[in-house]
């Protein structure tokens, strides 16, 4: 699977590698004018590409009055919905570092998702941080209410729960980190240090959630179920991020970043209870993100302060 996804994304960005000598050859003042602006503001062209692509992929598949989804919609579009939106950060991250950097950058971007020579330790951060976490929070939270058992100890079809969180894992672990670590922290990590660039990253990438998690919402009911659902992308991933961002400074891993990422997705398909939201929602939430507020206080804390401290970086290749 790991060899598979690899090809798919060098072919990808071999494509689109072809089209920029296309985009190169276009002359005038408007195509002068836009690219001046993409190198000016990269960053924000490229958050403002991803939302457009994922929410706009999003609202035409779910329909007119498709928001907040129904349980029966949402099963039947899940697979749908969630390569619709993975499509925003992967497409707007290699145009915007096509237009930026050109072939090196292409090249550069390449090289980082292929590289994985890096010590055991990292993976097994990547791998198994979110899992262990999660498992020990629900565990330790069903002492007090057996709402908070993982689902996939009281899912009636558990094959079928692995296999979705699986296929949710791969799409969302590549195709958003080729925008969120291929190109996003990159570039903020040439003026801001690793916790800025974390802070900086993981709200917009809590934010570009937000419509799925309101079209998602339709699936529950009960108090505070869509405010839940509204604020869990910023209590759940915003902390995730910042670690996100330290593993990848550390390893200069892609790679690394996209298995990290697709351990979460995974995980939390997995092992969410079923039919979580409103104060139970909430409650682990809170939980969660303390466990890794700590959690980035002591890197920040062994790190000696270069974990805030800006450093200016170019980008691995």
């Amino acid at each position: 699977m790991l060899i598979f996804s690899r090809a798919v994304i060098s072919t990808v960005i071999r494509e689109h590698f072809c089209q920029l000598n296309k985009y190169d050859s276009l002359k005038g003042g408007d195509w002068t004018s836009i690219t001046a602006f993409i190198r000016k503001y990269p960053v924000l062209t490229y958050v403002a590409l991803a939302f457009i692509i994922s929410w706009g992929a999003l609202i035409i598949l779910a329909g007119p009055g498709g928001f907040p989804g129904t349980p029966e919609s949402t099963v039947g579009l899940l697979p749908f919905a969630v390569l619709s939106i993975v499509a925003g950060p992967s497409i707007a991250g290699i145009l915007v570092t096509g237009v930026v950097h050109g072939r090196a950058g292409l090249r550069g971007m390449r090289s980082r998702l292929e590289r994985w020579r890096v010590s055991a330790r990292w993976y097994a951060l990547a791998l198994l941080t979110a899992p262990i976490l999660m498992t020990i929070i629900l565990l330790a939270l069903s002492l007090v209410s057996p709402a908070f058992l993982p689902g996939i100890v009281t899912s009636a079809d558990t094959a079928s729960l692995v296999m979705l969180g699986i296929f949710i894992a791969v799409a969302a672990g590549i195709f958003e980190e080729l925008g969120w670590t291929g190109f996003a922290t990159p570039e903020l990590r040439k003026k801001y240090g690793v916790f800025t660039t974390g802070i900086i990253v993981g709200v917009v990438w809590a934010a570009w959630h937000l419509l799925f998690a309101y079209w998602f919402s339709g699936t529950v009911s009960g108090p505070l179920s869509l405010a839940s659902y509204l604020l869990d992308p910023f209590l759940f991933l915003l902390p995730f991020r910042v670690i996100m961002v330290w593993v990848y400074d550390r390893t200069g891993s892609l790679l690394v970043a996209a298995l990290m990422h697709g351990s979460l997705t995974a995980s939390a398909r997995i092992l969410t209870p079923q039919a979580f939201a409103g104060v139970p929602l909430m409650t682990f939430d809170l939980a969660w993100t303390a466990v890794l507020w700590v959690t980035i206080a002591m890197i920040a804390m062994a790190g000696r302060g270069r974990f805030l401290r800006p450093e200016l970086r170019e980008l691995k290749t």
